[in-house]
């Protein structure tokens, strides 16, 4: 091909008809248009045809017989992208369904009238210019009125992935981000994007989303919408869905998501043409905010892009949500007071229930000298060296918070769950607060059940002991309380515990780091006010054991149990609060190869999120129940690559650990990294 020489250009016009977006073409007035370079000389064979990109618009450049065309890349039957189609006898043939244009002019063969849309070229000395008109001014949407609704609802983050079935409301997303109401976080898999969102919830209360096209992409967020509605977190799925027309009819990936969510769901709906949208995301957010449960909405292709007036309303929670404080009824306050009154050596079991009301309990326990035990799900919600700290209950607890379980002649558990993981003794006198009815007793009898608000119970309870103390009982009476202070216990029997951990930390055989030194280097050297998700695993027990608490944030995947959680979730929280607390992870390399990807993102968002990698080449908590239940030990072990390598790769700060003087300076270097790091340590899979 020959350039023009002297700069005159040679101009094709093609046919006179409507661009993709509406803009009239005519020959006679360019209407503001732009002449864009779209190829350099010789860049395109003769009769070949290529995708080229003008800003938002596609195009299919086409040279045939010396001559250019341009045509809008989308054929008007079915959309199929004429760029990548093929010049046949002169014809551009789409590769979709074979249908012919005009690659000039863009016209089909004689007797049809279904034109693409053209645009005039010029071929000049530096290149194939095209001519461009402006683009139309983007037209307000249902999309739009449902994002900026959700913006009003206090909906910072949405995690996800976009694709052909969700671009509408892709769009959308993308005007939020850029007037900084919102920021999307891509991910790699939405299996992710479910636990971030789920994690988001757990830690703050407050609503994050999760983002899918229709099929498999919502599909894959089905686990970390389960772990979120177990774990009684706030979150909300928006899921891409096929066009109505073809919806029910087989059609490429047409599955019924209400059907798919109706489980999981305590409020899913489709968004129609004719709905009130506003309204259904005002139902949606006051749902999953008030339930701390799971709301779905879902999003047909072709309702994503209904145009709506500039002035068509959007919803807010103004006049709508109101949180309840509900306080107990006297009667429970009495009967809770009585027993808690006349106790000698009561116990009090924090659950994640309590997570957003720690302060008025750990109040009430300090006025009596009461030990406070967590279940796991509430792991650090008080410190390991508050004076009435004894750990964690349960499987994956301390010795001295089942001390004191044992010792004890009251339990008063708040917001727990009484998961037979926590191991609470139904057999001894129990006061439960919870704010949930169908928590209060459900699956024993307790002695007291108190049905309100649990830190201001705990505040009326404390309220309450004062009174009676000044002798203001029921009779008039003074009353007092029988509390023993139990400071002194407590320290002793952590003083026991820590003995014995010093003990474990040198046990060594030779196969990698023992758990007891990894989590005693970690609570030396975690951020004091870190948030902290883990997964599942013995990494897991053994971090519920080992490590020791200031103020950190503990996430996990509680009545789930959901291998690879940490990660996600750990982006999760990084979302919410990371940019003013650091954000520490830790997994087994089970977990870790189950989002190993998402690394990636965290990456690309340059998220600085500390990864804890325990590699012991095995899932080592099922070849630990192998053995237990004495079967043979199969298929548990784990190829795995240089996990620290692999960070290195991906963009991150990695380090590997293979000997415990290598432990510290290389936590050191990770937790002092701006942007994700991780450090595997290479681990003794027997000492756990």
């Amino acid at each position: 091909m020959v350039l023009d020489k002297v700069n005159t250009p040679q101009t094709n016009i093609g046919n006179v008809g409507a661009d993709s977006e509406g803009a009239k073409i005519t020959d006679a007035e360019d209407n503001g248009a732009v002449w864009h370079l779209v190829l350099e000389p010789g860049e395109l064979a003769e009769g070949r045809v290529r995708t080229v990109t003008v800003g938002r618009r596609s195009l299919a450049i086409s040279c045939v017989d010396g001559q250019y065309g341009a045509l809008d890349n989308r054929c008007p039957h079915q959309g199929g992208p004429l760029g990548e189609g093929s010049i046949e006898n002169g014809w551009l043939r789409c590769p979709w369904h074979g249908y012919d244009y005009n690659p000039l002019s863009g016209n089909p063969p004689e007797g049809f009238s279904d034109a693409v849309g053209c645009y005039p070229t010029q071929l000049r000395s530096d290149g194939v210019y095209v001519q461009l008109p402006p683009l139309p001014e983007r037209v307000r949407t249902v999309s739009d009125v449902l994002v900026e609704t959700l913006e009003n609802w206090g909906v910072r983050a949405v995690f996800g992935m976009v694709g052909h079935s969700n671009l509408g409301f892709a769009d959308a997303l993308r005007e939020a981000e850029k007037r900084n109401k919102l920021a999307f976080y891509g991910v790699r898999h939405e299996g992710a994007a479910a636990f971030a969102a789920a994690a988001y919830g757990k830690l703050t209360g407050e609503l994050a989303g999760c983002f899918a096209i229709a099929g498999p992409g919502s599909t894959n967020l089905m686990t970390g919408l389960y772990d979120a509605k177990v774990d009684r977190a706030p979150v909300l799925a928006l899921c891409g869905q096929v066009p109505s027309a073809v919806r029910g009819r087989g059609a490429f990936q047409d599955v019924d998501l209400q059907g798919v969510f109706a489980d999981v769901a305590a409020y899913s709906q489709t968004v129609l043409a004719g709905s009130n949208h506003a309204e259904l995301v005002n139902l949606a957010c006051k749902t999953a905010l008030l339930q701390r449960d799971v709301a779905v909405l879902v999003l047909p292709d072709e309702v994503q892009v209904q145009p709506v007036t500039p002035s068509a309303a959007v919803g807010s929670p103004e006049g709508r949500l109101v949180r309840p404080e509900m306080p107990p009824t006297p009667q429970a306050l009495d009967a809770a007071v009585e027993r808690l009154g006349s106790a000698v050596r009561p116990l009090f079991v924090l659950g994640a229930g309590a997570r957003f009301d720690v302060a008025e309990v750990v109040a009430l326990a300090e006025q009596l000298g009461v030990p406070v035990a967590t279940t796991f799900k509430a792991k650090g919600l008080i410190s390991d060296t508050h004076p009435l700290g004894c750990g964690v209950l349960g499987r994956s607890g301390t010795p001295i918070a089942s001390w004191f379980m044992n010792e004890s002649d009251l339990i008063v558990a708040f917001g727990a769950s009484f998961s037979n993981h926590t191991g609470i003794a139904s057999y001894k006198p129990i006061v439960q607060v919870d704010y949930d009815p169908f928590a209060l007793g459900r699956f024993h009898f307790v002695d007291v059940p108190v049905l309100g608000h649990i830190g201001v119970t705990a505040k009326a309870i404390r309220e309450r002991l004062v009174e009676v103390a000044a002798g203001a009982g029921p009779d008039g009476s003074e009353i007092g309380w029988a509390c023993e202070d139990h400071r002194s216990e407590v320290a002793q029997r952590w003083a026991i515990w820590r003995t014995e951990k010093a003990a474990r930390i040198g046990d060594d055989q030779g196969r990698g780091l023992n758990s007891a030194v990894v989590f005693d280097a970690l609570s030396q050297l975690c951020p004091a006010n870190a948030v902290i998700a883990v997964d599942v695993g013995n990494n897991t027990y053994s971090f519920g054991r080992y490590f020791e608490a200031k103020q950190q944030t503990v996430l996990m995947s509680g009545y789930l149990g959901s291998i690879g959680f940490s990660l996600p979730a750990a982006m999760g929280a990084w979302a919410a609060v990371g940019r003013e607390r650091p954000i520490v992870s830790i997994s087994g390399d089970g977990g870790f190869g189950q989002y190993a990807m998402e690394l990636t993102t965290a990456v690309k968002y340059q998220m600085n999120i500390t990864h804890i990698l325990l590699n012991n080449s095995q899932l080592g908590k099922i070849s630990k129940e192998q053995r237990a239940g004495r079967w043979e030990v199969w298929q548990t072990s784990l190829h795995n690559p240089d996990f620290a390598a692999y960070a290195n790769l991906c963009g991150a700060f990695g380090q590997q650990v293979n000997r415990a003087d290598e432990l510290s300076s290389a936590l050191e270097a990770a937790f002092s990294h701006p942007g994700p790091a991780l450090v595997e340590i290479i681990c003794d899979p027997d000492l756990v």
